[in-house]
């Protein structure tokens, strides 16, 4: 009986590899190879290990004759017709529990150093400033913390936010009964009448274009500082600066843009239009280049959820 074959058209920790090997399966490497000449390579593919490099859309998948499972290492998947896969009974399967407690700690971090001012002062020391009252810091203690998103990386995030002496509430639209030790479920109004913070971890949805805009910023009744670490997309950055310069918004960390293309890695920041060039130069906002998942101990983690996930469905 012929192996199965799965088709590698990213690379992933070698765990993965090692483990669908021993389970029988026939692992090809075409981490290389550009999306047109993998098209005549898929009529036999069982199945696909993918990042973000190339773009699934139904044209693609339809010369996939047998496919049956995508299996994504890492979070999003906005590049994959998800619609056209369920329709032809492709199991799509992501690997959020690789990297969630890599998002939950960099958004700790980003936190942190947005409300103590710690990349500015770091960059002001470097040119020679010693500046102390110009970065007199906002403490965490005491404060609302909402999570917008409650899945594996606001569940990790919420753990986290233990041992700070703050109030932890969450809001998640998908579920119900979500509430736990770690934090209160409330509806959107409250998060919005009562979060000092407001930290993003919800999936790229077409629902979700812009959740985070000028309307729902308005109906917020304080102050807030604005951590996003799930797409870019779900904030608009043009309603953040206007928030950001009216004092609406304390101070914003990104790890995200909605300026980035799809496979996360094609960004010019000199090329970016003006609502960016004013968060580069704005001294309360700290941003990362999409790094929030990405750890030396993530990639592994992604490459053993997918195994797992893999073996337990087939």
């Amino acid at each position: 009986m012929a192996k199965r074959k799965v088709l590698f058209i990213d690379q992933t920790a070698p765990v993965l590899w090692a483990r669908l090997e021993s389970l029988g399966y026939e692992c090809l490497d075409y981490s290389q190879t550009e999306r047109d000449a993998l098209r005549p390579l898929l009529a036999d593919c069982f199945g696909m290990v993918v990042r973000s490099r190339i773009k699934l859309d139904e044209d693609f998948l339809a010369d996939a004759k047998v496919l049956q499972f995508i299996a994504r290492s890492g979070v999003g998947l906005e590049h994959i017709d998800l619609e056209y896969a369920a329709k032809r009974g492709i199991a799509v399967l992501p690997s959020p529990e690789g990297s969630r407690d890599t998002v939950g700690e960099h958004t700790i971090g980003l936190l942190l150093s947005l409300m103590n001012n710690l990349v500015r002062a770091d960059r002001e020391v470097r040119e020679g400033k010693w500046i102390r009252e110009g970065n007199r810091g906002v403490e965490l203690k005491g404060k609302t913390v909402g999570i917008i998103g409650y899945g594996n990386m606001g569940t990790a995030f919420a753990q986290r936010l233990q041992g700070f002496g703050v109030k932890v509430i969450a809001y998640d639209k998908f579920k119900a009964d979500y509430g736990d030790a770690n934090a209160e479920a409330v509806d959107l109004a409250t998060l919005q009448a009562e979060a000092d913070v407001i930290s993003l971890h919800i999936p790229f949805l077409p629902e979700n274009r812009y959740f985070i805009d000028q309307q729902f910023l308005a109906q917020c009744k304080k102050s807030v500082f604005i951590v996003n670490t799930a797409r870019g997309l779900v904030l608009n950055t043009a309603d953040l600066v206007e928030a950001l310069q009216s004092g609406k918004v304390a101070g914003a960390a990104l790890d995200v843009l909605e300026y980035e293309d799809m496979s996360f890695i094609h960004l010019d920041p000199l090329q970016l239009p003006a609502p960016f060039q004013y968060l580069k130069n704005a001294g309360n906002v700290v941003l990362s280049p999409h790094i929030a998942g990405w750890s030396f101990e993530s990639e592994p983690g992604h490459a053993r959820a997918l195994a797992d996930k893999i073996e337990a469905l087939f």
